[in-house]
């Protein structure tokens, strides 16, 4: 396989002439983010980062995707934080897109360039900064960890796309391979973040239909995607937001391959009250 790539926003504002006719929609099962909405006025700043911003591409809404929240981030050189989450119960997976940071975990410090890959639980104790001469750019995928008695929590790791060898597909010739960054019968886990890659001509060959809700950037190439009861293309750097059950499939365009990093929420019951 060739070096994988991974596309990263870079903000900007389109000119005045530009027309407003987009991709981007938002309906009752998905959402469709296309790279071209990702402008310097829709970003966020964080509490005790400094040199950052951050495209929030995915948070819960009530009566729509419920789980998690993803951000693209983008710290200058020697920007960072020494208290990057506020949410104790948070756990989460860093995966670097663009530059290269040192992450600090519990003390022990790991240099991530683009392909790295990161998971943090709660407990963890972590810092962040970036090392490299251009800007560090990394999805950050946040979750309330779902904590089960009889269950220890996860340990933290820092791995790489590179690093992982992609599991083939039954039946599809190596067209559709899934990288697993977390082995699936680890139930101490309760989302997994993975890449999800189609050859050009693979397929997704029935309609998906299933209770994990999804958050799915294109890192690379592009497609025809099924989202509900519409098929929308899409290209490397846009983001789908799929609510639980919501039907999807696809078709791989080529010429290259079709990648893009895929969460789910697993391995839990469901809750049946709330409050």
């Amino acid at each position: 396989m060739s070096k994988p790539t991974y596309y990263a926003p870079s903000g900007g504002l389109p000119p005045q002439t530009q027309i407003l006719t987009d991709r981007a929609m938002f309906t009752e099962a998905y959402a469709v983010i296309p790279k071209g909405t990702f402008s310097d006025i829709v970003t966020s700043a964080l509490p005790f980062w400094d040199g950052a911003r951050f495209w929030v591409i995915a948070r819960p809404l009530s009566g729509f995707a419920e789980t998690f929240s993803q951000y693209i981030a983008e710290v200058q050189p020697g920007g960072g934080s020494d208290r990057p989450e506020t949410d104790e119960n948070v756990e989460c997976v860093l995966f670097v897109v663009g530059g290269a940071l040192t992450l600090t975990i519990d003390g022990i410090a790991h240099e991530l360039s683009e392909g790295g890959y990161a998971y943090l639980p709660p407990s963890a104790k972590w810092t962040l900064r970036a090392t490299g001469k251009a800007p560090a750019k990394f999805h950050w995928v946040r979750k309330a960890y779902h904590a089960v008695e009889g269950l220890d929590a996860p340990d933290a790791f820092v791995t790489s796309d590179q690093d992982v060898a992609p599991t083939l597909m039954p039946d599809t010739d190596g067209a559709w391979a899934t990288t697993r960054f977390v082995d699936p019968t680890d139930l101490r886990h309760d989302m997994h973040v993975n890449i999800v890659t189609f050859q050009p001509g693979g397929v997704i060959p029935f309609a998906e239909t299933h209770v994990m809700e999804h958050g799915l950037y294109v890192l690379e190439g592009k497609a025809v995607y099924r989202l509900n009861q519409d098929w929308v293309e899409v290209e490397a750097g846009d983001f789908m937001w799929l609510r639980a059950f919501c039907p999807q499939a696809c078709y791989a365009g080529g010429p290259g391959p079709f990648r893009y990093l895929l969460y789910k929420d697993v391995n839990r019951h469901m809750p049946l009250s709330f409050g």
